[in-house]
C-alpha cells in the first residue's frame, strides 16, 4: 500500500460527502492507497454516509468507535489500522484542502520523516482560535525545541515506521510532531490552504487552550525527562532543601551566638517548609524512578530507536 489518509469524524455528516470527492480528485494518481475514516462515536448520520460510500469505493475503510473517545483515540486507531507506507491525517470539515496533499508528500519524498502543515492564512476568528493557537505555537516550539509555525493544523504527512511508533493518549495528537522528534525523526513545514467552515460546527472553544497547558507539561516531561524522572523532581527538591538549610543554619548562628529569639519569627516556619518540600520532592522523584523502571523492564520497553542497521543477516 502506497498511501493511507487517516480521517478522524465527529459529527460532520454534511462535509463527508465533498470531501470524499475532493479527496479522489486530489489523488487520482495514486493506484494504492486507502481512505481510512474513523467515525468517532457521532450521533448524526455520518457513519450511514460513511458505509454508503465505502460500498461503492473499495479504497476506503471506516472504522467506527463504540462511543466519542476524542481525536487522540480517532487519530491513534487510523495510525494503528494504517497499511500504507506513507500515512496522511486531516480533519473531516473540510477546512483542509485534500489538494495540499501531494506538496506533503513531496516533502517525503525528499526525505523527511513528517510533514506537517502551516495554515498560513488561517480563516478562523482572531480572538478565539488564531491568536490563542498564535501563543500556544509559540510556547510549544520554545519548550519542546520543535519550532513549528501551527502545531494545530491535523493536516501532516509521517512516513508509516514513525506513524506507528507514536504513542497517543489523553489530548496528545496537537503534539505529535514534538513526541515523533524523541525518535530523531526529520520534520519540516509547508504552507497549505485552510478555508472557512461551510457546513457543520466547530468542535473546538477557548477553553481548551487552557488543555494544551496542562498537555504541554505532559509532554516536556515525556520528552526530557521520561528516562530520568529523578532530574525532573530531585533538582526543584535540592534547591529547597539547600534554601531551608541555609536559613536554619542562619538562624541557628543568629540564636546561638547572638540570642536572637526565633519563637515569633515565621522565617523559621518557612524554613522548616523548605526542607520537607525539598524532601518530599527527591521522595517523589525516587518513587518515579521504580515505576520508570518497572514500565521499561516489565513490558520490554526500548529507551532507544534504531534507524536502520547494516552488516547484519
Amino acid at each position: 500500500m502506497e498511501l493511507s489518509i487517516v480521517i478522524p469524524v465527529f459529527n460532520e455528516e454534511a462535509n463527508l460527502a465533498p470531501l470524499f470527492d475532493e479527496l479522489k480528485a486530489a489523488l487520482a494518481d495514486y493506484n494504492s492507497l486507502e481512505i481510512v475514516f474513523v467515525d468517532d462515536g457521532s450521533t448524526d448520520g455520518s457513519f450511514s454516509v460513511l458505509k454508503r460510500i465505502q460500498e461503492s469505493n473499495k479504497e476506503v475503510r471506516v472504522i467506527r468507535f463504540r462511543r466519542n473517545f476524542g481525536q487522540t483515540a480517532a487519530l491513534a486507531a487510523g495510525f494503528k489500522y494504517a497499511e500504507g507506507d506513507v500515512v496522511v491525517a486531516m480533519d473531516a470539515d473540510c477546512q483542509n484542502d485534500p489538494a495540499d496533499i501531494p506538496k506533503l508528500l513531496a516533502q517525503i519524498d525528499e526525505g523527511h520523516d513528517l510533514v506537517s502543515g502551516w495554515r498560513y492564512d488561517r480563516k478562523d476568528r482572531l480572538l478565539s482560535r488564531r491568536l490563542p493557537s498564535r501563543i500556544a505555537n509559540s510556547l510549544i516550539s520554545w519548550t519542546t525545541d520543535v519550532k513549528l509555525h501551527d502545531y494545530g493544523c491535523t493536516l501532516k504527512a509521517i512516513k508509516k515506521e514513525v506513524a506507528k511508533s507514536i504513542t497517543l493518549y489523553g489530548e496528545l495528537h496537537r503534539f505529535i510532531p514534538a513526541v515523533a522528534s524523541w525518535m530523531g525523526v526529520s520534520i519540516a513545514e509547508v504552507k497549505v490552504n485552510h478555508r472557512p467552515r461551510n457546513l457543520g460546527q466547530s468542535k473546538y472553544g477557548i477553553s481548551r487552550t487552557f488543555r494544551v497547558l496542562l498537555d504541554l507539561i505532559t509532554v516536556k516531561f515525556l520528552l526530557s525527562y521520561s528516562g530520568r524522572p529523578i532530574h525532573f523532581f530531585g533538582i526543584p527538591g535540592l534547591a529547597c532543601g539547600f534554601l531551608g538549610f541555609v536559613l536554619a543554619l542562619y538562624m541557628s548562628i543568629e540564636r546561638l551566638f547572638f540570642g536572637m529569639p526565633l519563637a515569633d519569627r515565621p522565617l523559621l516556619l518557612f524554613a522548616v517548609l523548605l526542607i520537607l518540600v525539598g524532601i518530599q520532592f527527591i521522595v517523589f522523584g525516587l518513587l518515579a524512578e521504580l515505576q520508570t523502571r518497572t514500565y521499561h523492564e516489565t513490558q520490554n520497553k526500548s529507551i532507544f530507536v534504531v534507524k536502520d542497521t547494516h552488516g547484519y543477516d
